[in-house]
């Protein structure tokens, strides 16, 4: 079976990249599910600053790779029967955790965009919108305290999403072409 990790910024089209792989039956696995749960279980309101120090919180308990390893029996699970594509792999050591414990299994997809694009779309957003600013104090913390600029450097695959959501498809598709 195939695993492959979708990485980018925040608004960069990560979840749609995901959304295609699904359509070829990848069965997706979300880190940021954990975070989500996480909220819930402790009965934080769904927002940027409380997902932030929930994220930072599981990290400084955790370490840096806390999303890999508590995303490891999701993973396992759906690749006994399924191809899985994750979605929202961050730091340099979750990557460098699911590259030891997967090799060659793993392919990464980076999708970019640029600052002012991912901007746009992060304040269109139903759910979870950011503005301008927040967005901007996302990607800085990311970039700084997570080392999210690692995964996206090392992709095997790098997809540009600069134009339509039409666009965004083709080009998965021609990394699910290359990848069979």
């Amino acid at each position: 079976m195939k695993m492959v990790a979708i990485v980018g910024m925040a608004g960069s089209g990560k979840s749609e990249v995901a959304r295609a792989f699904e359509h070829h039956g990848f069965r997706k696995v979300r880190f940021g599910d954990i975070t989500d749960e996480e909220l819930g279980r402790r009965g934080f309101e769904m927002n940027e600053e409380n997902e932030r120090r929930v994220r930072q919180q599981l990290r400084e308990e955790r370490g840096m790779a806390a999303y890999a390893e508590l995303n490891l029996p999701r993973i396992d699970s759906a690749l006994q029967s399924s191809n899985v594509v994750v979605d929202g792999l961050y730091s340099w050591e979750e990557y460098a955790m699911l590259k030891g414990y997967y090799g060659r299994q793993l392919t990464t997809v980076a999708v970019h965009s640029s600052p002012a694009t991912r901007y746009r779309r992060l304040a269109r957003r139903a759910i979870r919108p950011l503005t301008k600013k927040e967005a901007a104090g996302r990607d800085k913390s990311e970039l700084e305290n997570l080392n999210k600029g690692g995964p996206i450097a090392m992709a095997d695959f790098t997809i540009v999403n600069e134009a339509s959501l039409a666009h965004l498809e083709e080009e998965t598709e021609r990394v699910l072409l290359a990848l069979k």
